[in-house]
């Protein structure tokens, strides 16, 4: 039993590892001169230039989500 529960422990620290990485990690895609995140979109060349990303009503409720996410796993 102890072993069960020393498991899950050990996944939700996991689990929380992982969530505050993802919703605080720059460059979820980077393809050559273009980086793409959660909260940005950048472009290289001749001037590094990043404008929001928060144009599509799914990314602004993944942005959210993302947030409450957080808020509610540090209760």
């Amino acid at each position: 039993m102890l072993l069960l529960l020393l498991g899950i422990i050990v996944l939700h620290v996991t689990v929380l590892v992982l969530l505050f990485v993802s919703t605080i990690v720059s460059q979820w895609l980077v393809n050559g001169e273009y980086a793409a995140d959660l909260w940005q979109n950048c472009t290289t060349g001749a001037s590094f230039h990043c404008l929001a990303s928060s144009s599509n009503e799914w990314l602004q409720s993944v942005q959210a989500m993302m947030i409450l996410s957080v808020i509610f796993s540090v209760l």
